[in-house]
């Protein structure tokens, strides 16, 4: 008797404890003033799935903001922008709309606008990696490399060989690579490069006691700098599924651009802000002259901005926001997933009403099941208002673009979701083009002629169970 009586004590106690820390973690998010929504979702998980959601809260849910690490590096500043001056926006030969656009970015992050650009786009990986090749054996300087994936596989061993080359003949060659990404991959792949001169940097790397902190926040960016003067952003990383596909044959559709001018600098600028958040010593090279075009690389303009959980604005979808409403004609977009915030998903809708042609493009099976239906649970909204929603179908569409109007396109490694959005670490290059925007254009259009268009009519039909399972998944969307 006395052990039933012990053991009835110690399980109340254990409820009480457990119940003091849900309501007090519900107490936390209230207080933080979030979006409404993400709160919403994080206080329904807890409070409906008590065990999982204090582990996934204590993991995924708490505000980096609050890091006293951050403040501690948000001190620490590139002074790259000594060197660079801001245009005169308001002289620019561009569109209202784009001239709004250009200020936002400055405003939001100082993000300069570069004039005169060439830029090349990829659609297929081995294009795009047999061009990378021939750049990064011709650097004389530096090459700074960041990827969220770095994998040992055929084409990571490939460029890990050439950086070693490079290292051993003076070249300064630095890697960033994120430490969750890339997490499978062997440590002695990167011991390597480091033996060989390469300095390698892990973005927040996973550890205990630190694990519940870190495991969160992804730098999902992908950026190359070669001398300053060749630059590569997009969506792909480093693996061989960007040049061989999938397993079972199906494609995987990606775009990455290379550009040729000025705006290189700020893809260097946004490395160098990683490299010192992550505690890294100053770039000894940095202090050098800044490269000089004697003439214009191309006709394209150019703004790289950055946003990630530690700034004061959500910088991407803010832009993202603008150019959407700031759309007279045209929106398209392809996307991996389509989880947009409240804002975005309002904008899109405000467009499409307003007699905007607004087009999406995702894949018919992505890569992670639980963001298909995730996606799925929004269609039905957007097909309401007059979005025209279809599937890609030949594999993954992984490619990350928005193109607007006549002028405007942006790519990178920012997906139309909330991660992306208000968690990762991403970055675009939004380009001012008529030109790129017409070869943006015309891809999309290719991308759309292999695209099954989804109607209103037989999407309303979808079985009972599969609603069902689309509207429980979007309820953790925000926190997905």
């Amino acid at each position: 008797m006395p052990e039933f009586f012990f053991s009835h004590w110690v399980t109340i106690i254990v409820v009480l404890v457990y119940s003091v820390s849900i309501i007090s973690i519900c107490n936390i998010i209230v207080l933080e003033n979030r979006n409404p929504v993400r709160s919403l979702a994080w206080i329904t998980v807890l409070l409906f799935l008590p065990v999982i959601g204090l582990v996934f809260y204590l993991f995924f849910g708490r505000n980096i903001k609050n890091k006293a690490l951050i403040s501690k590096r948000l001190k620490k500043r590139s002074y790259l922008n000594r060197y660079v001056k801001q245009v005169d926006i308001a002289a620019l030969p561009l569109t209202e709309e784009s001239r709004g656009q250009i200020m936002l970015g400055h405003q939001l992050a100082g993000a300069t606008y570069f004039p005169n650009n060439d830029i090349q786009i990829f659609t297929n990986g081995r294009e795009m990696f047999d061009a990378y090749k021939k750049d990064l054996l011709q650097a004389q300087q530096f090459i700074n490399i960041q990827f969220y994936i770095f994998k040992d596989d055929k084409i990571g061993n490939e460029i890990a060989e050439i950086l070693m080359e490079k290292a051993r003949a003076g070249v300064i060659v630095r890697v960033i690579y994120d430490h969750v990404g890339s997490l499978r991959v062997s440590k002695a792949f990167f011991r390597r490069l480091k033996e060989a001169g390469v300095e390698v940097c892990p973005f927040f790397k996973v550890t205990f006691p630190e694990f519940a902190t870190r495991v969160n926040w992804r730098n999902h960016r992908k950026i190359t700098t070669i001398d300053g003067v060749i630059g590569y952003i997009g969506g792909m990383n480093l693996a061989d599924r960007y040049v061989e596909g999938l397993p079972d044959g199906r494609v995987w559709r990606d775009t990455h651009i290379r550009i040729y001018g000025p705006s290189c600098l700020g893809l260097v600028h946004s490395f160098h802000l990683d490299w010192r958040f992550m505690e890294q010593p100053l770039f000894s090279d940095i202090a050098k002259p800044l490269p000089r075009f004697d003439r214009p690389a191309g006709e394209a303009g150019v703004q790289i901005l950055s946003s990630g959980p530690i700034g004061q604005w959500h910088n991407i979808s803010m832009m993202f926001d603008k150019a959407i409403s700031s759309a007279k004609k045209c929106v398209y977009i392809e996307t991996p997933y389509f989880l947009p915030t409240e804002s975005l998903l309002r904008s899109l809708q405000t467009a499409a009403l307003s007699k905007v042609d607004v087009r999406i493009i995702v894949p018919r099976t992505p890569d992670s099941r639980m963001l298909k239906l995730a996606t799925a649970s929004y269609i039905g909204e957007c097909l309401r208002a007059g979005i025209k929603f279809y599937y890609y179908e030949p594999g993954m569409l992984h490619s990350k673009n928005i193109i607007i109007d006549d002028e405007f396109t942006t790519t990178g490694s920012t997906n139309f979701d909330f991660r992306s959005m208000e968690y990762n670490f991403e970055c675009n290059a939004f380009i001012y083009s008529r030109e790129i925007n017409a070869k943006m254009k015309e891809i999309f259009m290719t991308d759309l002629g292999e695209s099954t268009r989804i109607l209103s009519s037989t999407w309303k039909h979808r079985p009972f169970l599969q609603k069902l399972k689309e509207s429980l998944v979007r309820l953790m969307s925000p926190v997905l």
